[in-house]
């Protein structure tokens, strides 16, 4: 049986404003870069170049639903993707 895909997708966050509910960092998946700002108050989460924003959305929206509370500005995090970027 051949092993699922996977890529490694790195975060950064740069910035935090709790009172204004958004958290705004940077996300890296093999050659690609966004960089993305979550409205979690409005639950909207924008993304941007547009190329390639498709498939990283879902997963980036998972990820910071699950970790929200423990991601501070100037962290570094890292998530698995079951897809070969």
């Amino acid at each position: 049986m051949a092993a699922l895909p996977q890529t490694i997708a790195h975060v950064r966050i740069t910035a935090q404003n709790w009172q204004e509910g958004h958290l705004r960092g940077q996300v890296c998946a093999s050659h690609y870069e966004w960089d993305f700002c979550w409205l979690f108050k409005a639950k909207t989460l924008i993304i941007s170049p547009a190329l390639g924003r498709a498939l990283i959305k879902e997963p980036l929206s998972r990820f910071l639903e699950q970790q929200d509370y423990q991601l501070e500005p100037g962290g570094d995090y890292q998530f698995l993707l079951r897809s070969k970027f």
